[in-house]
């Protein structure tokens, strides 16, 4: 015990500048380590503290012909699969797109990718999404999104977004060789479309008639060198007309904006005597026909013409029509565009990407290709623009997630540490009580220290929440009826400046959720609006719950929620609102909006963490001066499902209260402080208690042959985990009853443990609540 003061010190040293380097507060990382010190002082004086067992509702199997027809009714590839990637139902896209319909995370054609989408497999049943940017699959890169779905939540759904978008040489080729050449050909145009290596892969009917004689030869096309022949001044001959035959202005527009090949160059071809091929009809058509953003600039540096394309991207409306470039981005960009068109309007021909943002999208740089043009009338410059605010949004999505992962990953470990240590002062409290009774002078100082525990206990579930990894105690209730346990309490939170409305909806649904924590949910967010409306002396809070049907879900006009019956709980204020710069980030841990004293950034966080754990979405709209609306979308539930598991009762309900047993329980835990606890609880509650530092010595005493009637184990432990440890025991004793004892939730654990007939104690615990789970252990067997 001597070397556990300066190590737990140690620890906590190390915690607080962990702490300290994630957000950047020094702060906390002061609170964090005084509060750490505090409790260690207090760990040699008490102990302990549990929960109860959670009833597990039955698997619920989905209705594959209604989830067919609710993926048919997406025009992206999507399917459903199990949480082994099995599939289970996809509709018509996917179909078309992976033919041999092989499980998403077998799609890719080498083994990083398959990783990357198994990893996003693995990273959704974790964190309930996850999104992939540029995935290369059949047919090009797509942005892959998979999140969890189903009533238990064991499904994975896995949307593959921008999957219909055809190569840009396939659709360059279709239509030279269709309608669109037909309409050059009338301009009097040649147009013919050649790969990387100078092959020809398509030509309208005037250039195939004049240069192939037909059309153009499938097995092996020919070169363009074989076609054309150069002549003076730059103009071009076709070589089946002859040294005589009539010449040509060439024209040729690079297909590939990136630069590494593969798209092709399209060039067209105009016969020096027939229509100006400058005409602003014929360059609209070329143009058009394109799926890139093209225009074309003057050299004087203004627009001439510019396609569909090239104004969505650009932020304009269908009528508008800038003067110049430059009125396109930002005022810090107006000059380097203008020089950059002047050089290549009047110098040498040649191309480039100039790194630019547009005032629509001042945030997102973007890559403007700016190349020279020459034989094209007035146009003496080609302006290429690609819109990549889809890619953008996907890039910070996996950021953001990526972050909050980290994060929450950080939170998890610093409190599954706390948990250990009020689990010891919280069970030494128990122990002492035991000894003590009302009116002794440390009575009072000993329910003190339990209560400012239960409180510590309280802050490390708030950490467990935004980091989705608390353990919740679900029940089947209805909406209202939890709204209606705290409108007593929201009226003394919000005073006399709030009004409180609540409006109850028809037809509601039921959802399994766990009360208490729906409530804080409730609580948080009217806080939160009574701060927002503090300035303008008050206003009105509205409560309000109504069912959302399956057929609805598609008019809200939402990418993440899944089609489904919910029951929605909308809270709404008066308030300021908040701005669209940061209405992205509210629910990011330790930001908040509040002064300096006034905010820990936890509160949107930690109910973000329950609504996700809990199954449910939650989506915030606002607008400043006009306030703020929080929507809650929690699956409706089918109470027919539990009610044999609810039928489940006790024997007698005297074995329920009675906590004294006997037998022999083998403890195993590397945690001193809380091994010591549960030793002693469990021997002043009658049963012989064999200990066990780590996993190897568990198996050495289970070795050994002794009659043990309970095996009781930390989760997470050094060189030999529990869950590994048990499987070997199970080996030469299959009946042996298991009670894991962790910090961390217990949905996390038992998908991660695949063991059967176990039962979960969640840390702090007390001494009552681990006689309880150990009586409920022996008895359940």
């Amino acid at each position: 015990m001597r070397w556990l003061v300066p190590a737990l010190v140690a620890a906590a040293a190390a915690s607080g500048a962990l702490l300290f380097y994630s957000i950047g507060e020094p702060i906390f990382a002061g609170l964090f380590l005084a509060g750490f010190v505090a409790m260690l002082v207090a760990a040699f004086v008490i102990d302990r503290r549990g929960a109860r067992s959670i009833e597990v509702a039955p698997l619920l199997v989905p209705d594959l012909e209604l989830v067919g027809s609710a993926l048919a009714l997406s025009t992206d590839p999507v399917a459903m699969t199990g949480a082994d990637g099995e599939l289970k139902s996809v509709n018509a896209a996917y179909r078309a797109r992976f033919p041999s319909l092989t499980s998403p995370t077998d799609l890719g054609d080498d083994e990083s990718v398959r990783g990357q989408l198994a990893s996003a497999r693995d990273a959704a049943l974790r964190d309930g999404q996850h999104q992939l940017a540029d995935v290369p699959l059949i047919g090009g890169t797509v942005a892959v999104s998979v999140a969890r779905a189903g009533a238990r939540q064991d499904l994975l759904l896995w949307r593959f977004s921008g999957a219909a978008e055809p190569d840009l040489i396939d659709v360059a080729a279709e239509r030279v060789a269709g309608a669109t050449g037909e309409r050059l050909a009338s301009a009097g145009v040649l147009a013919a479309l050649v790969d990387d290596d100078g092959r020809l892969v398509a030509a309208n009917r005037p250039f195939a008639n004049r240069a192939l004689g037909g059309t153009p030869q499938a097995l092996h096309p020919p070169t363009f060198d074989q076609l054309v022949d150069h002549s003076e001044g730059g103009l071009l001959r076709l070589i089946a007309e002859g040294p005589d035959g009539p010449t040509f202005r060439g024209v040729h527009v690079p297909l590939d904006l990136g630069g590494e090949g593969g798209a092709g160059t399209l060039l067209l071809f105009e016969s020096n005597d027939g229509p100006s091929l400058a005409n602003s009809t014929n360059v609209q058509v070329l143009l058009e026909m394109l799926p890139i953003g093209l225009a074309l600039v003057d050299r004087d540096g203004r627009f001439l013409t510019m396609n569909k394309a090239f104004r969505i991207a650009g932020g304009l409306k269908l009528d508008d029509m800038p003067a110049y470039p430059g009125d396109l981005v930002v005022k810090e960009d107006k000059a380097a565009v203008a020089d950059a068109v002047r050089r290549n309007a009047r110098g040498p021909a040649m191309s480039g990407d100039l790194p630019v943002r547009l005032k629509h999208q001042p945030t997102e740089p973007v890559a403007l290709t700016v190349a020279g043009l020459r034989g094209l009338g007035d146009a003496a410059v080609l302006l290429l623009l690609k819109d990549n605010s889809e890619e953008a949004k996907l890039k910070r999505q996996v950021a953001q997630a990526t972050k909050m992962q980290a994060v929450g990953q950080l939170a998890g470990g610093v409190a599954h540490d706390f948990n250990n240590i009020l689990t010891a002062i919280i069970g030494h409290c128990d122990l002492m009580l035991m000894r003590h009774t009302p009116g002794d002078t440390d009575y009072d100082d000993i329910q003190q220290i339990k209560s400012n525990s239960n409180r510590a206990a309280g802050l490390t579930r708030q950490l467990l929440a935004f980091s989705r990894q608390q353990t919740l105690r679900p029940q089947i209730l209805q909406l209202p009826d939890v709204v209606s346990e705290v409108s007593h309490l929201l009226k003394r939170l919000l005073g006399e400046t709030v009004q409180l409305v609540v409006k109850h909806g028809r037809d509601l649904g039921a959802v399994r959720a766990d009360p208490g924590q729906l409530e804080q949910v409730i609580v948080n967010l009217a806080v939160n609006a009574r701060d927002a409306m503090a300035g303008g002396g008050g206003g009105t809070l509205t409560i309000q719950t109504y069912a959302v049907k399956a057929d609805q879900v598609a008019d809200l006009g939402s990418d993440i929620l899944p089609i489904a019956d919910y029951s929605a709980l909308s809270i709404a204020d008066t308030g300021t609102g908040i701005s669209a710069s940061i209405l992205g980030k509210v629910f990011e841990p330790f930001f908040t909006t509040k002064e300096v004293g006034k905010g820990t950034g936890l509160g949107l966080s930690t109910v973000y963490g329950i609504v996700k754990q809990s199954g449910g979405f939650i989506f915030a709209d606002s607008k400043v001066g006009s306030g703020t609306r929080f929507t809650i979308y929690l699956p409706v539930h089918h109470v027919d499902e539990d009610k044999q598991a609810g039928a489940k009762k006790p024997k007698a309900a005297d074995a329920e209260n009675e906590l004294w047993g006997t037998g022999t329980i083998l403890l195993v835990e590397d945690e001193p402080m809380v091994r010591t606890v549960a030793e002693r609880a469990l021997t002043r509650h009658g049963y012989k208690v064999l200990t066990a530092n780590n996993g190897e010595e568990a198996l050495e005493i289970v070795d050994r042959g002794d009659e043990i009637a309970l095996l009781i184990s930390d989760v997470v432990m050094p060189l030999m985990d529990g869950p590994t440890m048990v499987r070997e025991a199970r080996k030469s004793r299959p009946d042996l009853p298991i009670l894991f004892m962790s910090g961390y939730a217990e949905e996390q654990l038992r998908k991660s443990i695949d063991i059967a007939n176990v039962a979960f104690l969640p840390k702090p615990f007390s001494v009552q609540e681990l006689a309880e789970a150990v009586r409920k252990a022996l008895t359940d067997k």
